[in-house]
């Protein structure tokens, strides 16, 4: 337990975050990587089967991480989250990921997601004894919880993600207007079937973690101060700025138009329209004046579950 490799299994990329644990409980980054891979967007309706071909990219991902993980001498823990857990031939994908690399799987339900994002964000922020409210929009889900100095009033996971939404109504990548107007719609209703968002609390702070909302950070502070984040951790942005941002996207209609844009990643300038009409509805249903960036999310998260479990 002296070193923890921790992988997040995520639909639009594959994280691996190494430490080495402290006596105090704290750790110490080691190595970390991002892949993008995008499970579950070649075939099939929706996230429903994961292919031949994504699973040969996950099962070389997952062996590069191995061998990072063994090299470093850690334990290694992967979770995979919406793409897997959704995936018709989620067992088989599993089992042939654990015959070519001898890694278990651990498929991890939204709720307790949520609660692992939450986990790593009380570590990046100082957010323990506030009333927080937590968004994390990633490939095929978003996660959103409140808490209050620790106690979970709610944790969701809404079937609405970046790589899910563009399959659905940007196939081709080029946002068409009528496209964007269902999108919206589309969004705006699986978030009002969910009985269980309390639209009516107030909170403390917002926070936002992971791919999506640290692009959107990334276009913010590009377009204001005219360079590239080179942290995102603790910075923030308002509704308005991010609206502003929001337009231009929705302007460039290709995603050649949209790498153009100053604090764009080239990666995921395909699935940024959808991923950025997610996170408005968000902002506007919760009435979300400002945004605050964590940098710790779901794999911080597995670290410091383990470590409180051990």
């Amino acid at each position: 337990m002296k070193r923890i490799a921790a992988v997040d299994m995520g639909t639009n990329s594959f994280h691996l975050l190494i430490v080495e644990v402290k006596d105090d409980g704290s750790f110490v980054v080691m190595d970390k990587q991002r892949e993008v891979i995008r499970l579950g967007s070649h075939k099939g309706e929706d996230l429903s089967i994961i292919s031949d071909g994504e699973t040969e990219k996950a099962i070389d991902l997952l062996s590069g991480f191995k061998s990072l993980a063994d090299y470093y001498r850690a334990k290694l823990i992967a979770a995979a989250t919406s793409a897997v857990r959704e995936a018709q031939n989620k067992n088989e994908f599993i089992e042939r990921v654990f015959n070519k690399t001898g890694i278990q799987v651990n498929v991890i339900d939204g709720r307790k997601e949520a609660e692992l994002i939450y986990l790593g964000i009380q570590k990046a922020l100082p957010v323990a004894d506030k009333k927080v409210f937590c968004i994390d929009i990633g490939g095929g889900s978003t996660e959103l919880l409140l808490a209050d100095k620790g106690n979970v009033i709610f944790a969701e996971s809404i079937k609405i993600g970046a790589v899910r939404l563009t399959k659905m109504f940007f196939p081709d990548y080029r946002l068409k207007n009528r496209a964007v107007k269902d999108c919206k719609y589309f969004i705006k209703n699986a978030l009002l079937e969910n009985k269980n968002l309390d639209y009516s609390q107030s909170f403390d702070i917002a926070v936002g973690t992971s791919g999506t909302i640290n692009a959107a950070a990334s276009l913010v502070h590009s377009a204001i101060n005219g360079k590239k984040i080179k942290s995102s951790n603790s910075l923030s942005f308002t509704y308005s700025q991010f609206r502003s941002v929001l337009s231009d996207i929705l302007e460039a209609k290709t995603p050649a138009e949209r790498i153009a844009i100053q604090g764009m990643e080239v990666k995921r300038a395909d699935i940024i329209p959808a991923g950025l009409l997610i996170l408005r509805r968000i902002m506007k249903n919760f009435n979300v004046k400002e945004i605050t960036i964590s940098e710790f999310a779901l794999r911080e998260g597995i670290i410091l579950n383990l470590l409180k479990n051990k």
